[in-house]
Parts: structure tokens; sequence; C-alpha cells
């Protein structure tokens, strides 16, 4: 008989870039089931936000952990991880969701700048927070769950592709020193998900993001692309004791988008 392990009372989630988009949803659903959740962002009014839905949803009320922080600072990182033991005592698991994307090309003149902005926020930050984390889950018998892409070759889109590229090999590199210790780590790469993540890479309005999507979802072969809930639904699978004998794998969730 098959049975599910959706139940997350008493775990201690720590979910970057949780102010918006999938983090946010990610951080509302592990309360809803009941986790202990620390929620970060570099802006206290959207986190906020996440933290009071987190409250709502949480089946006892459970106040989530708000911690104001840049992951591309190594100094954040260091008080995200000592708040959040401070506090719960211990980690469970460890959602690195925060990226960015910018538009980039080898013809660009700034195409170092952009280089080093990429790979500070989508790689460099996940490396610092999950060497910070390891003691930690190590004791819990924890996880790790990296949200990656599935980062096909497009033209203006080489640093973000290199950047989640590397940030997939990492992970299975850590799954391997990692899993003798009893911890998990995995990567979901989703296709395009309809957040502010269009806007911000593009710097474009949201009218166009919009119709941009719209040209996304015709093409997909599931006829639409991502919300949020479907990769944070992913999230918690990897998460639970369903995963319990998955490690090292890149879980795709894009309606079939990497193949069109």
């Amino acid at each position: 008989m098959m049975t599910t392990s959706r139940d997350f009372t008493g775990k201690v989630v720590l979910i970057t870039g949780s102010g918006g988009g999938i983090g946010a949803v990610t951080a509302v659903e592990f309360a809803r089931l009941g986790a202990h959740v620390v929620v970060t962002d570099r802006r206290k009014d959207r986190m906020s936000v996440v933290a009071q839905q987190c409250a709502e949803a949480s089946p006892t009320g459970a106040k989530a952990l708000e911690v104001v922080a840049d992951v591309t600072n190594d100094d954040d990182c260091l008080r995200l991880v000592s708040d959040t033991i401070k506090t719960f005592k211990k980690l469970d698991i460890l959602v690195n969701n925060a990226g960015r994307g910018v538009e980039s090309s080898i013809w660009d003149g700034d195409i170092l700048d952009k280089y080093e902005l990429l790979m500070t926020t989508n790689l460099r930050s996940v490396v610092r927070l999950t060497h910070l984390c390891v003691e930690h889950l190590e004791k819990t018998k924890g996880n790790i769950v990296n949200i990656s892409s599935v980062a096909v070759p497009k033209p203006r889109n080489l640093v973000y592709s290199m950047s989640k590229v590397a940030l997939d090999m990492f992970t299975k590199c850590v799954a391997l020193e990692l899993g003798p210790k009893g911890i998990r780590a995995n990567t979901i790469n989703p296709g395009p998900v309809k957040t502010e993540f269009i806007e911000n890479a593009h710097n474009v309005t949201k009218a166009k993001s919009d119709e941009i999507y719209a040209q996304r979802a015709r093409k997909c072969p599931l006829g639409r692309v991502g919300e949020p809930m479907d990769v944070a639904k992913a999230v918690l699978y990897l998460s639970s004791n369903d995963a319990s004998f998955v490690t090292g794998s890149n879980f795709v969730v894009d309606g079939g988008d990497q193949y069109v």
C-alpha cells in the first residue's frame, strides 16, 4: 500500500528568495503542512507579507522567522543561518531559491560584469549557504533543494544558462559528498514560470512580460506556462520522505518546454 509523507510538522525550512514568486508560494505551502519557516529577502516589505501568509496558513498559527538578507553578501548569509539556529535550534531543509537573470551575450562590453553578478547570485551564494548549513543538516539528516532552470541555449542567455548548468553539477557533486552523512541534495529545473522574472531579467513592462508568457504557453506541449505552485509541489516532494531514495537528481518541471 502506497503512503505519502507530506507532513512537515516540526521541520525547520529555510527558503532563500522567499519574498515573492516560487519562494513565497513554497514557504506558504511548507507552513500549511506544519513546518517552521524562515523567509528571507532583500526587501522587508515583501518578506513580511509572505510571513503573514505563512502564519495564516499554519495549522498552529506559527509565525515565520523573517530575516532581511542579501545572499550575495557573505555576512548576511552567516547571519541568516545563525538566526535560524538561534531561533529554532536546528535546520531540516534548505531551499536555495534566490536567483536572478540578466540578458547577456559574448559580444557585450560588460560581459564580465554580468558574469560576476549572475555567478555571485545564482551559484556562489548557494555554495556559501550550503557550506554554512551542512553541519546542521547532518544532525537532522536533512536535505537540500536547489532551484535551477532548464536553461536551454538561447540567444542573449549566455551567463544565466552557464550559472544554472554549474548549479546542476554542484548539486550532483554535493549529493555524492553528503549522501554518506544522510543528507540528500536535488535540483529542480523549471521551465517558464509566471512570476516577475521576465520583467526583471529583461527590463520590460508587465504587459510585455504577459505577452512573452502567452507566446511561450502557445509553444509549450502542455499548452501553458508554469505557475509557482507547480514548482512548490516539486520542492515538497523532494523534501519529503516520499523521496527518501532520491538524491543528485535533476527534477524537470517545464511542461515539455525544453523540447520545442
